[in-house]
């Protein structure tokens, strides 16, 4: 791929928008999916957080001069006004107003994971307290369905870790200055249906498929073995070229449009080899050129084991 000058630093995190605008991110999402563990994040990052604060309270409390750290309110169904309407009609209040830098974070996971989650924990769900956690949780979600459509940045926690998590918080809301986009590269299987929250998408499919060689099939596109493979194909330097042409020349422009993360997702059929060799090279090839990159390859987590527990005493 052709390499790109490192690009311009994007303005700092804490003003991704007009010089001198209060930068405010609410954070909504269903319970148990993270949401709170996202704003301790927020908070070990220098930002004034501030969890179930009324939603009738929030003009209240951004009236008056800018405040000196940005602020992220926590929002969910526990808040004491809340409605998705009412949540809804203060996005689009808040977001025509040149003082403020509004974003909303939604953070999401599968219902089935979250019924799990909260059969670990034994906790009541807010939304049912007297019935099954599996009640409450298809009621919120359904409930959140027209927040989630606002939303500028959602945060799948569905196979994402707490620590992995407060990473993917810190690569997106970090407030320290000079800092660039951030670029999420990901892996994945079409058979599975595309990653919440990605950008742009491009298939890999009709590259040549090492599943089909028996030495490679049990291997990863990780390895060198298989990135050869993929590479050999004759059609992959000029899709590859092209892509990173593509990119190069999309990158800067979301910079300029104030854009602080984009997820570009690289899809096959089992998410294990083509797509993973692809998103591995276009990952260094975009940090070779100045960027800030993180690779993820959604399948290959799902296999990864859980650690064994450890001894007794």
């Amino acid at each position: 791929m052709p390499q790109t000058a490192a690009p311009d630093p994007a303005p700092a995190a804490a003003e991704p928008a007009e010089a001198g605008a209060q930068r405010l991110v609410l954070v909504t999402g269903p319970s148990g999916a993270g949401r709170s563990t996202a704003i301790r994040a927020l908070e070990d990052l220098g930002w004034e957080t501030i969890d179930n604060l009324p939603l009738s309270l929030v003009p209240r409390l951004l009236a008056g001069p800018r405040h000196a750290r940005p602020i992220a309110l926590g929002i969910d169904v526990r808040n004491r006004d809340f409605s998705a309407t009412a949540l809804i009609t203060l996005i689009e209040r808040l977001t025509p107003d040149p003082a403020l830098a509004l974003e909303v974070l939604f953070v999401d996971c599968a219902p089935a994971v979250l019924v799990r989650r909260y059969s670990e924990t034994r906790r009541r769900h807010p939304m049912a307290p007297a019935e099954d956690p599996a009640t409450g949780i298809a009621r919120e979600i359904d409930l959140l369905a027209p927040v989630r459509v606002r939303a500028d940045v959602l945060i799948d926690t569905t196979d994402l870790p707490p620590h992995d998590l407060r990473a993917e918080i810190a690569r997106w809301f970090a407030t320290g200055t000079g800092q660039r986009m951030a670029v999420s590269v990901q892996s994945f299987s079409y058979k599975r249906g595309l990653p919440r929250g990605i950008d742009m998408v491009f298939d890999c499919r009709f590259l040549s498929n090492p599943y089909w060689t028996p030495e490679l099939r049990p291997l990863d596109g990780r390895d060198p073995r298989v990135a050869a493979h993929v590479a050999a194909d004759p059609r992959f330097a000029p899709f590859f070229d092209r892509l990173g042409d593509l990119i190069g020349l999309l990158l800067p422009a979301h910079v300029a449009e104030g854009k602080s993360h984009l997820a570009i997702g690289l899809g096959c059929t089992g998410g294990q080899h083509r797509s993973v060799a692809v998103a591995e090279k276009l990952g260094a090839s975009l940090a070779q050129a100045g960027w800030d990159v993180s690779i993820r390859h959604r399948e290959l987590e799902r296999q990864t084991p859980a650690p064994a527990p450890a001894a007794a005493g």
